[in-house]
Parts: C-alpha cells; structure tokens; sequence
C-alpha cells in the first residue's frame, strides 16, 4: 500500500485529493495545524493525522520520517488562508519561507514525488504577491533538486467559499473580469489530476510545471451561456463588482492589507493575461482535456441545481 502526504488536507481542494486517494486504496497522512477541525477527514476514514506547521521545520520532518516511508506529497496548502486570518496562527511567510522548510523536509526524506499546486502563468505575475510566490517555490524545487511535477491550476470554476452557486441560483453568473477571457478548471479535475501524478505518472514527467486547464479560455458570457444551456434557464453574465467599488479597490486595499492580494490577483487577471500558452502538455499526461460544458454540467450536477 502507497502512502501519500497531504499537506493542505482540510481544505476544499485538499479534502477532494484525499477522498480520491481513499478511493484508490491509498494510505493517506493528513498534515494539519493543531487548530485544524479533523471532523469531515475522519468522516472520509482518515486515522493518520500529523500536526505540523510549514513554519516549523521540526514537525515537518517528523511529519515525513515517522511510520511508513512516504511515496509522495500533495501540497495544496496557502499560507495566507482565511483560517490562518481567523486563528492568526499563520501568515503569507508560510507561502515563501514555510514552502522551502516543506521542500527541505520532502529532500531529507527522499520522498520520490512533490506535487505541487500552483497557478497558472505564475511566472509572469510578479505584481501579484499570491501568484508569484508559487513561482518562487517551483524556482526551489529545481534548486534543491527535489524531483517534483508542478501542476499550474487554472482559476476555479468552482470557489472555496462558492458564491457562483448561489449567485446562478438568482439568474446570475458573476463575471470577476467583464469582457475578459480566463482558462479555468474544475478543482475536482485537478484534484484528480494531483492524484494520478502522485500515483501513475511515470518519472519522465517530473520536474517540470505543467498548466491544467479546460479546452478553451472562457468569458462570463460563455459560461451564463452554458449554465442556461445545462439549467434550461435564463442565466445572465453580471459583474460581480460595480464599476465605483473596482475604482476604489486600490485604496481600500491600502487601508486593509488582507485585501491587496486579492486586488491585485483581480487587476492582473483583468488584463487578459490568465490564458495558459500550452495545452499539449496537459493532454500528453492527462488525457483529454474537460470541455467548459462537460465542467459546467459537472459542477450544476454536484450542486444539485
């Protein structure tokens, strides 16, 4: 039995890899903070629970040294998040500093395969504080030559805390940049996407990043297209911000700093530059790439629309 380290394991994304773990048979360690809730893991039927910190190399290591050896680690895990800004127990150093303790601890012990979660065009962000630092990371991987495969995530369809769904519901589909197309997936897919370069991908396919994405970039109008199409009613693309509140939004990010990440993901995805330049790659380790229909339909389906 394989055994895989899942940093990030109570987040939404995280809690999808491990149930797909589970699912193929696989021995899942769960790295959490000591204030993590462990409620909807257990309910998924994981007994192995490590508490660690990405500012605390010590627990890391022990993290991935004790018990059977570990064949891989999935990290999905930020470090500025909004249960760090509710239990201020962490900060975006996790994001830079905490990230290279996780790669130091993956290389003492030998772990085979760190599968990264980045984003997309991450390299060419460097305004974008949130973005760029997944660069920094991949840069640390290949430093430490710690084999790893980078999978540059497109932005979600679906959201951590998913205010599409409710916004559909009403007839709206909000539209974060009108006018502008974005690549986009649905977390499921990369979530098994994560898995299956934990698990089945040959090393030929390590180190390297690798953006994952659907079939073409879509605008909002396209999706609102789609979701009427699937729902059989009017959906209508809207932006999700006024025009006065997005003039505002560099001051108001001046005034609160737990806002600036955020606004600048917002202005640099407004600039179009959200577009992945290679699809092939996605398509010769993954498959067919998911259309946005198939994704859409996908997504209604688990809302139970």
């Amino acid at each position: 039995m394989k055994t895989v380290a899942v940093m990030g394991a109570s987040g939404t994304l995280g809690t999808t890899i491990v149930r797909m773990l589970l699912e193929r048979g696989v021995h899942v360690r769960a790295l959490v903070r000591a204030t993590t809730h462990r409620a909807k893991l257990e309910a998924l039927g994981v007994t192995d629970f490590v508490v660690a910190d990405l500012m605390d190399p010590a627990s890391l290591q022990r993290a991935l040294t004790q018990g059977p050896g570990i064949d891989a680690v999935i990290s999905s895990a930020a470090g500025f998040t909004s249960h760090s800004r509710r239990t201020k127990d962490n900060d975006t150093r996790a994001d830079i500093e905490g990230y290279r303790h996780w790669v130091d601890a993956a290389k003492i012990a030998q772990v085979p395969r760190f599968i990264f979660i980045s984003i997309l065009e991450c390299d060419k962000a460097p305004g974008v504080p949130h973005f760029y630092k997944k660069f920094l990371t991949e840069q640390y991987l290949v430093e430490k030559q710690q084999p790893y495969l980078s999978l540059r995530a497109a932005a979600f369809l679906d959201r951590p805390r998913d205010v599409v769904a409710e916004k559909v519901k009403s007839g709206v589909f909000p539209d974060i940049a009108p006018g502008v197309a974005m690549d986009m997936i649905y977390s499921p897919d990369l979530a098994r996407y994560a898995v299956e370069a934990a698990l089945d991908l040959p090393a030929s396919a390590l180190n390297q990043c690798i953006d994952i994405c659907c079939d073409v970039p879509a605008t909002g109008p396209m999706l609102a297209a789609s979701f009427t199409r699937i729902l059989g009613r009017p959906i209508v693309a809207k932006p999700a911000f006024s025009s006065l509140v997005t003039f505002f939004m560099p001051l108001i990010a001046k005034i609160v700093p737990s806002l600036r990440d955020g606004v600048a993901v917002l202005f640099w995805v407004r600039t179009g530059g959200y577009v992945t330049q290679d699809r092939q790659t996605q398509e010769k380790w993954f498959g067919k790439l998911p259309t946005i229909e198939d994704s859409v339909t996908r997504y209604c389906q688990d809302r139970k629309f």
